[in-house]
């Protein structure tokens, strides 16, 4: 089983009465072209961007945490703040360098060899072991503008965020939900323009029709927008947070069924359900836009992305009942049409 960073959020990077192979070494990042990049497997995507960068380019989709290695991201998907434009991490790959798992080392792409191409892309390392991966690039802008918009309730969030991805204002759109100390949920929706010094963005016009309470707006550098987590990294790891058990769920639910599932579920849910570290996760996506075909996604034009992540005390009862409510809510995602991201292949 090939393993970079290992961030798995269920030990699929492990192998039982198994190999594991450390990609870590395989982390050379090739020179930038004006269209793509030709990168290790092992190489993380805060290497990656700070390299493109250097060019005036980007990869048109980045996870929230930079520190994950291509090869791993590749392997389930690679979703983030633009793919409602631009889809997965998998869906922006021009060609794969592959060891199969009968050794042979083989080039493939949508045009050559393009079932082991999609066999990989999505696949969990069961179908070969990604040794280099040719990225699309776009140009990038050098600044950030970013929105956080607050809400009082949940429901005008989702829909200002259905909004949005239908109008295609933002570059960037996330939203989440934290426990204030009040025990209240803090709702939050991050949404992102890129720009170059002297076109700055109209915030009268993008912020228009939208109905948040309050707002922060604040301007950064692309590199630090885009590898904002890493502070958030640091103070977790401080508090020993980081070392913690982290029974993730990443669900994918259809449009239809989306606002009534996450609304109840959060209604639901307790401090003591998400940690003090905890984060929920959710924002909405076009599907036609995801292409990649070992990912399942709901089989309506827009679906959300609802993620529960939790931070659980080194307890196995407590994170036994996580998982257990982990399960409960995957199965009534499935029975609505959703579909589970970040799972076991063998899973149904």
């Amino acid at each position: 089983m090939p393993r970079a960073q290992g961030h798995s959020s269920g030990g699929q990077a492990q192998a039982k009465n198994g190999i594991v192979v450390d990609m870590r070494g395989l982390n050379g990042i090739d020179a930038v072209q004006s269209e793509h990049v030709v990168v290790g497997a092992g190489a993380r995507w805060s290497e990656v961007l700070r390299a493109t960068l250097s060019h005036g380019l980007t990869p048109p989709v980045l996870t929230d945490y930079l520190e994950l290695s291509v090869g791993g991201t590749l392997s389930v998907g690679g979703i983030g703040g633009t793919s409602h434009r631009s889809g997965l991490q998998t869906d922006n790959v021009a060609e794969l360098e592959i060891v199969t798992e009968e050794d042979e080392l083989r080039t493939c792409s949508r045009t050559r060899d393009s079932d082991l191409f999609d066999a990989v892309l999505g696949g969990r390392g069961r179908h070969g072991t990604i040794i280099r991966a040719t990225l699309r690039l776009i140009p990038a802008k050098t600044c950030t503008r970013r929105y956080k918009l607050y809400y009082r309730e949940l429901s005008p969030l989702l829909a200002d965020q259905c909004l949005l991805v239908e109008d295609g204002r933002f570059d960037h759109i996330e939203g989440h939900a934290r426990f204030a100390d009040s025990g209240e949920w803090i709702y939050a929706m991050v949404l992102a323009t890129h720009f170059d010094p002297g076109e700055e963005p109209d915030d009268a016009a993008l912020l228009g029709r939208l109905g948040h309470e309050s707002a922060e707006i604040d301007d950064m550098g692309c590199f630090d927008f885009l590898n904002q987590m890493e502070d958030d990294e640091a103070y977790l790891r401080s508090t020993g947070a980081w070392e913690q058990p982290h029974p993730w769920l990443d669900l994918m639910l259809p449009g239809s069924a989306a606002e009534d599932f996450i609304v109840e579920t959060m209604r639901k849910l307790v401090l003591d359900d998400i940690g003090e570290s905890g984060l929920v996760l959710f924002y909405p996506f076009h599907t036609r836009v995801i292409t990649t075909p070992r990912v399942r996604v709901p089989a309506e034009p827009r679906a959300f992305l609802f993620s529960l992540l939790r931070t659980a005390p080194h307890d196995e009862v407590v994170v036994s009942r996580l998982v257990e409510s982990n399960r409960e809510l995957r199965q009534r995602a499935l029975s609505l049409g959703g579909t589970v991201y970040l799972e076991h292949a063998e899973s149904p």
